[in-house]
């Protein structure tokens, strides 16, 4: 079993959260709360860099400039922990902190970026951050807290159709650190099943990307949205009704563009996306707007909640108490 920290951790904030999806960050921090473990937020905190790193608008060496300050923020604050809410800093970080851990040129160059920081003087040292050790996402802490977090689910969602989606950056590109298996990711799964909900399991489009590619989103919208499409129509099939993700960029992929997807092939999926921390504040009965920010997707979450009934239930039963 992976060790995860449940103390001294740097919640590392994620551009497209905040933008998107800020629903996801106060979920998280309402369930981490909620379990018990420490965290905090620094406005110092600066972007991972992956949209640019990956549209090639960011070198190497800039990222990893960028990531060994946001290291150093981290390790000054005392919570030298790094957990990240989305899978490209998941994986942007993992990376960068290997490469100053090995490489003692950029190491070097990168302490020279960092002599005119615009904190107090900083210096990178081998070994300051541990990408096995220090660098997580959010999901493998649920995961080791499954326990506890079964312990306060409120309502029952186990009459919904789920499915997962794991992101390519955390189950794809460090295998030897990725949690419950790579060619049959089950991370979200577990998390799932300990909220009281049975996923369909593998389906044959499990593994499939997203679709969005970064620049493919854009650069080649008719493949990328194919893409997507495929894996709609696989779940379709599976008469999946909500689909939980564990990167805001897959979210932003099917959630912003299934409307577009539906237009086009004269269909309809009614498929919700949730992240999986806005699923399990579900369960233990969170605020759907102001803790869950379902007011910011695309395809609407409302329908689903109406049809559940469970605000109504709250609502009688603090009613009756009185």
């Amino acid at each position: 079993m992976k060790i995860t920290p449940d103390k001294d951790i740097l919640l590392f904030k994620t551009c497209l959260v905040n933008v998107e999806y800020p629903g996801i960050e106060s979920s998280t921090r309402y369930i981490l709360d909620m379990i018990d473990v420490e965290h905090m937020v620094d406005e110092r905190q600066s972007c991972c860099t992956g949209l640019g790193h990956y549209f090639d608008l960011f070198d190497q060496l800039s990222t990893t400039a960028i990531a060994a300050r946001n290291f150093q923020i981290a390790l000054k604050t005392g919570h030298g922990n790094i957990v990240t809410m989305c899978a490209t800093c998941y994986a942007i970080l993992k990376k960068s902190a290997k490469i100053l851990n090995h490489n003692e040129e950029v190491r070097n160059k990168v302490n020279k970026i960092l002599e005119n920081s615009d904190l107090e003087r900083m210096e990178y040292k081998t070994g300051d951050m541990d990408p096995s050790k220090n660098i997580f996402h959010v999901a493998e802490i649920f995961f080791n807290k499954r326990e506890e977090i079964s312990k306060l689910v409120k309502f029952d969602l186990s009459n919904l159709k789920v499915a997962t989606h794991h992101a390519c950056h955390y189950c794809k590109v460090y295998y030897n650190d990725a949690m419950e298996g790579v060619r049959n990711p089950n991370l979200l799964d577990g998390l799932a099943a300990a909220v009281g909900v049975e996923t369909v399991g593998w389906y044959d489009h499990k593994k499939v990307t997203c679709g969005s590619g970064f620049r493919q989103r854009f650069t080649n919208k008719e493949v990328s949205l194919a893409v997507t499409a495929e894996k709609l129509q696989s779940l379709k099939e599976h008469e999946g009704e909500i689909l939980l993700h564990m990167c805001p960029n897959c979210q932003m992929q099917f959630d912003r563009y299934q409307p577009y997807i539906e237009e086009k092939l004269d269909t309809k999926f009614n498929i919700c996306h949730l992240n999986i921390a806005q699923f399990i504040a579900l369960a233990f009965g969170a605020d759907p707007y102001n803790t869950i920010g379902i007011q910011t997707h695309t395809v609407p979450i409302e329908p689903l909640l109406k049809r559940l009934e469970l605000f109504e239930k709250e609502k009688k039963a603090e009613t009756e108490f009185k």
